[in-house]
């Protein structure tokens, strides 16, 4: 028995070390190590003779470092002539232990012994000699690394690298993040030193470039490479050379998408079902917004599209045309790359030549001149536009203009916001107008001016997604943009009309320092230059069109706070003590507390009352407008309208727009809260709301530079004064003062070319004047430059 007791004891004692090997304890491993066949240490020893050793676990259980004193030379595996072992080769660049996930079993975790070499990541049962070989990832240009992340390592107490390869991908996860980090690095630096990897497809484009004069050549290329030509199965692989791996890490995430490789071969497969489709546009609507969210989608898709229009066997069906009107699509939205550009014009002009006066050559001529124009679009074309698209048509535009009217344009997916106030000056004959006009985008409640460059389509399709999101209609707005010359202006010109009409928006905003009685006078000139002569049958228009609300509700809001005359109970009151009926705390921090019901009660008193007194308020303005319109009989419209513009004109900043500024701080210590940044013809002005004179005003010719110093600061150099703006009009202040600055160029350079200079801005986003003050221009709005 006590010999028995002695086994059982040893046997214990080393089941127990092979657990503490297993685990890590009692033992130092060697983790990874690094290997360079032209470098030397100093004793003699190659880099793989030396250990890097990593943090282990002590024998008490508690995390210990452990630096080797001495350097342990590994054992040299060899290499059977099987193929199964480790050999100590020259090519060996990173060894280590690697714990590698796996799958269909209750581990998900199993540690290999892995092998870097210069052409691919190997991971063997052990490092010793004779281990068998598990598997081999074969490294090219097209594998991808995904690096070590703190989410993971949160999640899974490891730090993981991820390989993608053509057939396998590795997720390994280490302990230590320096290791980690190190494997990739080594891992990324082989694959960057490989060679492209060039497809069938993309040598035979370069192949047709190259013979593109020889049609015999090019007729037996396509003649014998059926990946070029017209197919009905399906596609398993790209025709263009797309990394491995996933692309949740570097695309938008949260999408749905795959890697590229997979949303290429579902792309071909999306085509395909157009031929069937019943409704063409929603699958094209989804091919575009894949293109526009993965851009290295684009040139895959046309020569897919170039694919599928070629050796097509019935060429004239309906099926067939899906695919020419889809191409037209992507020519107005996007542009492919330099090579894929000069194959898909090559395939235009030979299908031209192929089947001449056929649709197939009215696309492809129309695509041809698309591709001369397109930019990259920013949003998808809407479902009106590819309809027209597919028809080869223009699209009808309808630009409002101040006043009841508006003007119906046919537009292009290439017509620029230029272009349209260009026409819209030709059309209103406003050619030879002083001042400049823009396009703006509006609503009832909010207006923006759009850049002179930006695509009308794209604005147009952005009025859809707004009106399904706020449910309030959009329009596109012509109107005065910089106002240089209000003297010049005809009083029978429509331009005149616009004036007028500008003018009473500010009015009506609140944007012009008047007092209430010359208020009261531009609203019942407003309705006599609009309805005529006062008709108790005319209907009366809203008092908001006409007043602006804010003074109804500054006039109401100070009767209500003026001091009133307390009842007699209550003054009699003050003087005593209230009887305390409950002890203090009885019902504090109750639910449904006695004060928060007089509270709440009180409040909705008040709301009453203020409703109340608003609509008295209202009667009594409406009564004087009434009394002053009777007073105007006799006026016709014009002389309405120049007696509203000649009181209109007695402010000083009259033509100037106003842009609300939440703060102003300049270098002299001057602070201010809620003001307007009047930008005009000649100056920059700074108003208190309300108020008609300007606290500080600075022509251009003492601003030395201005522009966006930070997200919503705005910043002015006067002489040796700093002036700091927060406001969020960031974009369109800045726009407008290069639009005046502009203007000033033009003027000056007529008058005297010589004297004109330029100074470049070296700062994104500021312009640094000369001492004439001639900016370069940022991207301006809708105005002729």
């Amino acid at each position: 028995m006590p010999v028995q007791g002695v086994c059982w004891f040893l046997c214990c004692r080393q089941g127990f070390s092979l657990l503490g090997r297993d685990y890590g304890e009692k033992e130092e491993e060697e983790s990874f190590e690094l290997r360079n066949t032209e470098d030397l240490t100093p004793n003699g020893r190659t880099p793989t003779e030396v250990t890097i050793s990593q943090p282990t676990c002590a024998a008490n259980g508690t995390n210990g470092h452990t630096v080797s004193q001495s350097p342990v030379k590994m054992k040299t595996p060899t290499n059977e002539e099987n193929g199964l072992g480790v050999d100590e080769e020259p090519d060996l660049i990173v060894k280590g232990w690697l714990l590698r996930e796996v799958g269909g079993s209750w581990i998900k975790h199993r540690r290999y012994w892995f092998v870097l070499s210069h052409d691919s990541l190997d991971y063997y049962t052990g490092p010793e000699k004779g281990a068998r070989r598990l598997g081999t990832l074969v490294l090219t240009s097209l594998c991808s690394v995904i690096w070590p992340d703190k989410q993971t390592y949160k999640e899974a107490g490891y730090w993981s690298i991820t390989v993608y390869g053509r057939k396998h991908c590795y997720r390994l996860y280490t302990r230590h993040f320096n290791e980690a980090v190190h494997w990739a690095c080594a891992i990324q630096k082989i694959i960057d030193t490989k060679s492209p990897v060039e497809t069938p497809t993309q040598l035979l484009i370069r192949d047709i470039e190259e013979n593109k004069f020889n049609p015999e050549v090019v007729e037996h290329i396509y003649q014998h490479n059926a990946i070029l030509k017209y197919t009905q199965g399906p596609l398993y692989a790209p025709l263009l050379p797309f990394p491995y791996g996933n692309l949740e890490h570097t695309y938008h995430n949260g999408k749905g998408y795959g890697s590229v490789r997979e949303e290429a071969v579902k792309l071909f497969n999306c085509l395909q079902q157009l031929e069937s489709a019943r409704e063409p546009v929603p699958i094209i609507q989804g091919v575009l917004q894949t293109c526009l969210d993965l851009r290295p989608l684009r040139d895959e898709v046309y020569c897919q599209l170039v694919k599928q229009t070629s050796h097509t066997p019935s060429p004239n069906t309906a099926a067939h045309l899906r695919y020419w009107q889809l191409l037209t699509c992507m020519s107005c939205t996007f542009l492919p790359g330099s090579t894929v550009l000069k194959y898909l014009r090559f395939h235009l002009k030979r299908i031209q030549s192929q089947s001449p006066e056929s649709e197939m050559d009215n696309y492809a001529s129309f695509i041809s001149e698309a591709l001369e124009k397109t930019k990259c679009r920013e949003s998808v074309p809407s479902w009106e536009e590819i309809q027209m698209l597919m028809n080869r048509q223009e699209m009808l535009c309808i630009v409002h203009y101040p006043g009841p009217g508006s003007c119906q344009l046919y537009i292009s997916s290439h017509t620029t916001a230029n272009e349209v106030v260009r026409r819209m000056q030709e059309k209103l004959g406003l050619q030879d107008s002083k001042n400049t006009f823009a396009l703006y985008e509006q609503n009832a409640l909010w207006e923006q001016p759009v850049a002179g460059n930006s695509l009308i389509a794209d604005v147009l399709t952005s009025f859809t997604t707004k009106e399904s999101e706020s449910k309030c209609q959009w329009k596109l707005c012509f109107k005065l943009y910089c106002l240089l010359d209000a003297d010049s202006i005809s009083v029978d010109s429509i331009e005149y009309l616009f004036l007028f009409e500008q003018c009473h928006e500010m009015v009506v905003r609140g944007q012009l320092p008047a007092c209430e009685e010359d208020l009261l006078a531009l609203a019942a000139l407003r309705l006599q230059s609009l309805m005529g002569d006062f008709s108790t049958h005319i209907p009366f228009p809203p008092l908001d069109e006409l007043f602006p609300g804010h003074m109804l509700e500054t006039r109401v809001l100070m009767s209500l706070s003026a001091p009133q005359v307390a009842p007699p109970c209550q003054v009699a009151g003050q003087d005593c003590p209230a009887t305390q009926r409950f002890p203090t705390g009885l019902l504090a921090g109750t639910l449904w507390s006695h004060s928060a019901a007089v509270a709440h009660k009180q409040k909705m008193e008040n709301d009453k009352r203020l409703r109340s007194r608003l609509k008295e308020e209202a009667a009594v303005v409406t009564t004087a407008i009434l009394e002053r319109w009777k007073g105007l009989a006799g006026y016709s419209s014009k002389d309405s309208m120049a007696a509203y513009l000649t009181i209109a004109r007695q402010w000083s900043g009259f033509g100037c727009t106003l842009y609300e500024v939440d703060f102003y701080i300049s270098s002299k210590g001057n602070f201010s809260q809620k003001l307007w940044l009047g930008v005009a013809a000649t100056s920059v002005s700074i108003y208190k709301q309300g108020e008609s004179e300007a606290l500080e005003s600075f022509p251009y010719g003492q601003i030395c530079s201005y522009g966006v110093s930070d997200s919503n600061t705005f910043k002015i150099t006067a002489g040796d004064r700093d002036l700091i703006f927060e406001t969020s009009k960031l974009t369109e202040i800045m726009q407008l003062m290069n639009a005046y600055f502009s203007a000033i160029h033009r003027q000056r350079g007529k008058e005297d070319p010589g004297t004109i200079t330029f100074t470049e801005s070296t700062d994104v986003g500021f312009r640094h004047l000369s001492s004439t003050p001639t900016p370069t221009l940022l991207e301006l709005p809708s105005h002729p430059v």
